[in-house]
């Protein structure tokens, strides 16, 4: 299995346990999958009393280099180590949504 493969199928295993699983919230959680471009997004939409809840809150990008690109981490479940942990080398990950100059300070890949 190449990497790309391997890395998507790791991505859809996080989508899973991020997920939120409470049917009783009048907020849907709502998920994205495009295996063709390697987009994979949670996102929320709802109604909170009168106010709209609706935005993306998990965006993670399987570049067709194989690397995994966490764009997005809206969780407090701390996504990167969820992905290092079920199998994406530290070399292939890379926090999107850190500025360049400071993903060099991150152990991880860095474009």
């Amino acid at each position: 299995m190449d990497s790309i493969t391997k890395h998507k199928q790791i991505v859809k295993q996080i989508l899973d346990e991020v997920m939120p699983k409470n049917p009783k919230t009048s907020i849907q959680s709502v998920r994205i999958e495009d295996d063709v471009r390697g987009h994979y997004l949670l996102y929320n939409d709802g109604w909170r009393g009168e106010s709209r809840i609706y935005g993306c809150f998990l965006h993670i990008e399987v570049k067709a280099d194989g690397k995994v690109w966490l764009q997005h981490d809206g969780t407090d479940m701390i996504v990167g180590q969820m992905l290092l942990d079920a199998g994406v080398p530290k070399s292939q990950l890379v926090l999107g949504f850190q500025a360049p100059i400071v993903r060099a300070d991150t152990g991880l890949a860095v474009a």
